[in-house]
């Protein structure tokens, strides 16, 4: 459900976004409230990725596959860093510049194989997280000549990028998520009693947003991108 929430306002964002970009409409996307819309929709996505990657590592313990595991995670890695590059050469062909370096799904890929030795850490990734988030924050004030580590949160001062998520500081936020998946999911239990809200239509929609994230993220843009396109192309004729 949670993670639904967050697609709701990652599309909402992007809409907005859209119709600025393309100048359907006039909309100041750099205001701060459709900047805290676009980080509450990053850092709870991202923030469950790192509570979910808690959970599968507890129960890959708890059965005794932690080999399979790795496996997987180490498979999942390359699959998502795979669309990542796909979606790098397809805004490249398409936008040209601003085109995606690295954006969230980059970051997803590669967080998946540098959280893995964090995973012992339990609470302590609270501690890490948050020097993960401090770190970026100073590295934002520094500018380099070259684009080699915009991967890390180094970027040239005329660097310009639709969609970036440095590790420094994103990687924080996914480990200050596995420190919750530690706190409120100790040995794979929940610590926290929840109410049962499957009977909800509404709830049930977020949940099925939340398990369809990738798709929607993959295929939300082109679908919303077309519809302003052919909207245009309809007031034009008209």
């Amino acid at each position: 459900m949670l993670r639904g929430w967050a697609i709701v306002l990652m599309v909402l964002y992007h809409f907005v976004f859209d119709l600025d970009y393309f100048a359907v409409y006039d909309i100041d996307v750099s205001s701060s409230f459709w900047l805290a819309v676009a980080r509450a929709a990053a850092s709870l996505f991202l923030l469950l990725v790192g509570l979910s990657l808690t959970l599968s590592h507890s129960r890959a313990r708890l059965l005794g596959q932690e080999d399979r595991f790795r496996f997987r995670l180490l498979k999942r890695s390359a699959w998502i860093l795979g669309l990542a590059l796909g979606i790098t050469l397809v805004t490249y062909i398409f936008i040209g510049k601003g085109f995606i370096v690295f954006g969230v799904l980059h970051l997803i890929g590669l967080s998946l194989l540098l959280a893995y030795p964090f995973l012992r850490l339990h609470k302590a990734n609270f501690i890490f997280g948050l020097l993960f988030i401090l770190l970026g924050v100073y590295l934002q004030t520094i500018s380099v000549g070259f684009p080699w580590l915009l991967w890390l949160g180094l970027a040239p001062m005329d660097f310009y990028s639709v969609d970036y998520f440095p590790v420094f500081p994103w990687f924080g936020v996914i480990l200050v998520g596995m420190g919750l998946g530690s706190l409120l999911y100790p040995g794979y239990r929940r610590r926290i009693p929840v109410p049962d809200l499957s009977l909800s239509p509404f709830v049930r929609f977020l949940a099925f947003l939340g398990h369809s994230s990738l798709a929607i993220y993959l295929v939300h843009q082109p679908v919303m991108i077309a519809i302003m396109y052919l909207g245009g192309v309809s007031l034009a004729w008209h």
